[in-house]
């Protein structure tokens, strides 16, 4: 809330049915300011008709849904530069304003930019003021004391992390996520591209959830899926922008490196990605690690976005010979973390981990977060850590 003092424009972005309405509407900080959703086609109407016309007022203003016109945030603009107010418009939609070229141009140095991600293991176990465990981690000082954890449910990973699924508000998760896809293909994708023919769009989509966590490769998938390199592109782009989809860079001390070297790829919710892949039990599918590492990726990302936005994620590769899932890098410290989805762990799995810490002198530690239940200090640097203490 804290932006809404600064900035003139707040920006709420995030995949469909996170909760950015509910929260908009229900959150106590932002009582009193007016709610419009151009979902309701009067004011959608009204906007495009005249959309100096529809920000021009005293009252402060919530819009959500902002991304259907995007003839808005030009208005915006021009409302913001007569007169720049803090706190003058939250803009919240399903789809990320930072990569829609035309929006990102028109609220450059005027909006601020936050992500609402799916509900995390500590949101959902009734958060807490203490921060992220990660965090003991980047401390100069001895962890002692880490408790026993309860290993993770793998019906945990089959509902991921969206709100009418993980809070049991709907009874069959299988036909609430059929919704979610047809809503997403026949509404989202069809506001943010020129898309006819939505069956390619829909198989690139269930290829990805098959590939969530591998490094990106724009030619295997366009092989697979039969398009073309530049298609194929042009959906992960949309993918992208809806949310839906995200990269992580790999950790490299080249800095401008990071940029250009192939990243990993995760979707946004690891139910979503169970239900794409055709995933109804994860016990003896060979993915299982797969949606295990999304499952967590997804929760580091939102655990960092939320209480550590200093905090950015990584993954390390060295040619195939080494690899760590996830670097976290704040400031001038970092630590990695190698997630096994199995409940015991053999040392042959710290080999990544050892090579890391060996070639990265500002790391801090390198944990083996794996599902069972006792952390272990291995020494020089090394820990054990079950994975539901690990994202508590």
């Amino acid at each position: 809330m804290s932006a809404l003092d600064d900035m003139p424009v707040v920006a709420i972005t995030g995949m469909r049915q996170t909760g950015k309405s509910t929260f908009l509407q229900q959150q106590p900080e932002l009582y009193g300011r007016r709610y419009i959703t151009l979902d309701d086609f009067a004011h959608l109407a009204a906007a495009r008709e005249n959309p100096d016309g529809f920000v021009d007022t005293d009252e402060p203003l919530i819009i959500d849904e902002a991304q259907r016109c995007p003839e808005l945030f030009v208005a915006i603009k021009r409302a913001v530069d007569r007169g720049r107010m803090p706190g003058q418009f939250i803009l919240s939609g399903s789809a990320n304003f930072l990569l829609m070229k035309n929006i990102s141009e028109s609220l450059a140095g005027r909006a601020a930019y936050f992500t609402m991600h799916p509900f995390t293991r500590r949101e959902l176990n009734g958060g807490t003021p203490e921060p992220p465990f990660l965090r003991r981690f980047f401390a100069e000082q001895t962890i002692t004391g880490l408790p026993e954890a309860t290993p993770i449910p793998l019906d945990d990973i089959l509902r991921g992390g969206m709100p009418s699924v993980c809070l049991g508000d709907v009874k069959n998760k299988i036909t609430w996520f059929k919704g979610y896809e047809h809503t997403y293909l026949d509404r989202d994708i069809r506001e943010l591209s020129r898309i006819g023919n939505i069956i390619p769009f829909r198989n690139l989509l269930r290829l990805a959830s098959l590939r969530t966590g591998n490094i990106l490769s724009i030619s295997e998938l366009g092989r697979d899926a039969r398009l073309t390199s530049a298609t194929v592109s042009n959906y992960l782009s949309i993918m992208e922008v809806s949310c839906i989809f995200y990269r992580l860079a790999p950790y490299l001390g080249n800095r401008a490196s990071r940029l250009i070297k192939s990243p990993k790829f995760y979707l946004g919710d690891a139910g979503l990605a169970c239900f794409l892949a055709g995933m109804e039990e994860l016990a003896d599918d060979p993915l299982k690690g797969a949606m295990v590492e999304t499952y967590v990726a997804q929760n580091i990302v939102g655990i960092l976005d939320s209480t550590w936005p200093q905090a950015s994620v990584y993954f390390w590769n060295i040619q195939g010979r080494h690899e760590v899932d996830f670097v976290i890098e704040a400031g001038n410290r970092c630590i990695a973390v190698e997630v096994k989805a199995a409940a015991r762990w053999e040392k042959d799995d710290l080999a990544g981990l050892k090579s890391f810490i060996a070639a990265t002198p500002h790391c801090m530690a390198g944990i083996l977060a794996y599902n069972g239940t006792t952390p272990v200090n291995l020494g020089d640097k090394l820990w054990a850590i079950p994975l539901s203490l690990l994202l508590s």
